[in-house]
């Protein structure tokens, strides 16, 4: 266990970013999936934007990296492009 103030409050702080982090991960993850279960072009186009703005979100904040956004990105815009 920690024994300075700063430590402990380092591991208090790192707990609190983890399970931010966590949870905006998992709801992007969420997102896609509904995303790539819509068939309907109108709904498809309305949402994609916001699916975009999440992923770049998650990697400005190095939640995930970089490529591996650049991947979702791509597959959500296939989706889009086979519904279109």
């Amino acid at each position: 266990m920690a024994n300075h103030q700063s430590a402990l409050k380092r591991i208090r702080s790192s707990e609190k970013k983890r399970l931010q982090n966590r949870y905006q991960h998992k709801t992007v993850r969420n997102a896609i999936r509904d995303f790539k279960k819509l068939e309907d072009n109108k709904g498809v186009a309305k949402r994609f934007p916001e699916i975009i703005s999440m992923i770049d979100k998650l990697a400005k904040n190095n939640v995930i990296h970089q490529n591996k956004a650049a991947n979702l990105k791509s597959k959500v815009t296939k989706h889009l492009a086979s519904i279109s």
